[in-house]
């Protein structure tokens, strides 16, 4: 495919502008000034900074932190009483007593406003153009608006709507939110492109459809966000099956074989993805999902001695547990989604010599002791066949050489719970082979939509319309038997909502879909770990004060949500 160089305009301030920023088209993006532009150029300018803000949106503070670290999935304790104390405000997360000052929260409510307000600016353009892509940006434009107004309906409560970018926006909430996304996406789904067309780190049909699908599962939440149960309508679960068949009779996308691979730094390819955020390296991209959970004393690549980890959040001992419950007394290895072992040190001690080539962190959730490169003053060590030397991992990097980096179950706010090696963790995404940070230049496209969450959505669809276990048995099945690049997990004999709810979190755990998840399966009032709070007015994050504040000219504007 042709690539192209295209430089940013932002043409609302009349200024040029730079910023990372989504490829389109499979482009090359050359982020250099020129005062002249083409036609085209100033279209790709124009539709470029719609997707900038992705790869912002998706960091780990920011909505990883709030759909997962809110939930009895993940849980970052103050570790070691030094490091992650960032005054309380993870701890305050999980135990559901965020503050409209939280920075988390306000980063990402500034990443989706301005998001939406970048996609106006290029509706408005597009009205206008003479581009002959004019039509195919100014859909895929409007898309993203709603896809952007959706997450904010599902966060925060509200939904922003505004065609003029001189007027202020009108706030809208419950019902009327859902019909005025559901509108925006039916309006673009005839005009955008098919998957195989523009690729999956840009709007395209199946992602429309799998938008919508995801918009009707949840309005019964949106309509009614502090009911005390929510009404399933029988007209939304026909939607869902709706698009959910159409994007698997499409055939624009095919579930992996191998499961780590659709988190995998070649994974812009997987035909698994829908929708994904594009990190490739050249659109300087974050590597933070692959190294926020891991130990500071590992290090994943041989190329890279300062690349490491930063011990984060861990799993719930909660979230474990549910794996445990699940195979009995089997460990849960035993399905390939928990774990993937890529060095045999971990099966045999004595192969302590390794490749530079062959070294490779393990995958999914890691348990009790890691082995790993071994540094001393800051250089890897090696064997005398000049093979780099791996063995066990003490907390070197945390001046604490006498602990291991031995990740136990137990994982709280106590000083034991909170310890550096506290809590099993996670490593899905794969850490880029070309970050020597381990903070950046990410590979990985991060998954926004994927094939078995279609599957998974229409299962829980036909469930709740009427309960046609049969039906979402067969969907959940047909994830579980694809995964043949190993083992598959067995199929399951029976399906209940409890019993999706738990395979969604074996499915998707560390994809930022748990807190919607929970609410809409109503559990996010339960207890776990740390959190006791079960008040209903938590399953929507504050309005942060600084914008309430920064509306204060127009009174009544921008009110608070109940509970903040």
């Amino acid at each position: 495919m042709m690539k192209k160089k295209i430089s940013l305009i932002f043409t609302a301030a009349g200024i040029l502008w730079l910023s990372a920023c989504t490829d389109l088209k499979e482009q090359v993006l050359d982020e250099t000034l020129s005062t002249k532009v083409s036609d085209e150029d100033a279209a790709n300018g124009l539709i470029a900074p719609v997707y900038a803000l992705l790869p912002n949106l998706f960091q780990h503070t920011t909505y990883f932190a709030l759909q997962e670290i809110s939930t009895d999935e993940a849980i970052l304790p103050y570790r070691g009483g030094t490091d992650w104390g960032d005054n309380g405000i993870y701890l305050a997360l999980h135990a559901h007593n965020t503050t409209s000052t939280d920075p988390n929260v306000n980063n990402t409510w500034n990443t989706l406003v301005q998001s939406i307000s970048r996609s106006i600016t290029a509706i408005t353009s597009f009205k206008t153009s003479t581009n002959p892509n004019a039509s195919l940006y100014l859909a895929e434009a409007r898309g993203m608006r709603a896809y952007y107004n959706m997450i904010a309906l599902d966060m925060f409560g509200i939904v922003f709507i505004k065609e003029d970018p001189g007027a202020p926006s009108t706030i809208v909430r419950g019902d009327e939110a859902v019909k005025y996304i559901e509108s925006e996406l039916l309006a673009i789904e005839p005009q955008v492109q098919p998957k195989a067309v523009v690729g999956p780190g840009r709007l395209n049909q199946a992602a429309v459809w799998g938008l919508l699908s995801r918009l009707y599962l949840n309005a019964a939440v949106y309509r009614n966000i502090y009911g005390t149960q929510f009404d399933f309508k029988s007209d939304d679960m026909d939607k869902v099956i709706q698009y959910t068949d159409k994007i698997i009779a499409s055939g624009q996308a095919k579930l992996s074989a191998d499961y780590f691979a659709i988190f995998g730094n070649d994974n812009h390819t997987n035909e698994e993805l829908i929708f994904a955020v594009d990190q490739r390296p050249d659109l300087n991209g974050h590597n933070r999902m692959a190294y926020f959970s891991i130990s500071g004393d590992q290090f994943p690549l041989a190329a890279f001695p300062a690349a490491n980890g930063t011990d984060g959040p861990g799993i719930t001992s909660d979230f474990y547990q549910s794996w445990v419950q699940a195979y009995g007394t089997e460990d849960p290895t035993r399905d390939p989604r928990f774990y993937k072992q890529n060095m045999s040190i971990y099966s045999n001690k004595a192969d302590t010599c390794i490749n530079d080539a062959d070294y490779k962190i393990n995958r999914g959730i890691l348990r009790g002791q890691q082995y790993g490169a071994l540094r001393v003053n800051g250089a890897f060590v090696r064997c005398p066949d000049g093979k780099l030397k791996v063995g066990k991992l003490n907390y070197v990097t945390r001046n604490k050489a006498n602990l291991a980096v031995d990740f136990t179950q137990n994982i709280d706010f106590t000083p034991e719970g909170s310890n550096y090696n506290s809590g099993y963790r996670v490593e899905k995404y794969e850490f880029s082979r070309v970050s020597d940070t381990g903070r950046n230049k990410g590979e990985a496209d991060i998954v926004i939509l994927r094939l078995a969450d279609i599957y998974m959505m229409r299962a829980e669809a036909k469930l709740r319309k009427s309960n046609d276990a049969a039906g979402a048995l067969a969907d959940v099945n047909t994830v579980r038997a694809a995964r043949t690049a190993t083992t598959p997990p067995p199929a399951l004999t029976s399906m209940t909502l409890d019993l999706l709810f738990r395979e969604r979190g074996f499915e998707f755990y560390w994809e930022m879909l748990r807190r919607t998840d929970m609410i809409r399966f109503g559990k996010y009032e339960g207890k776990w770990t740390e959190k006791t709070n079960s008040d209903v007015h938590k399953r929507i994050f504050p309005i942060p004060q600084n914008a309430i504040d920064g509306a204060s000219n127009l009174p009544g504007y921008l009110v608070q949500n109940t509970g903040y």
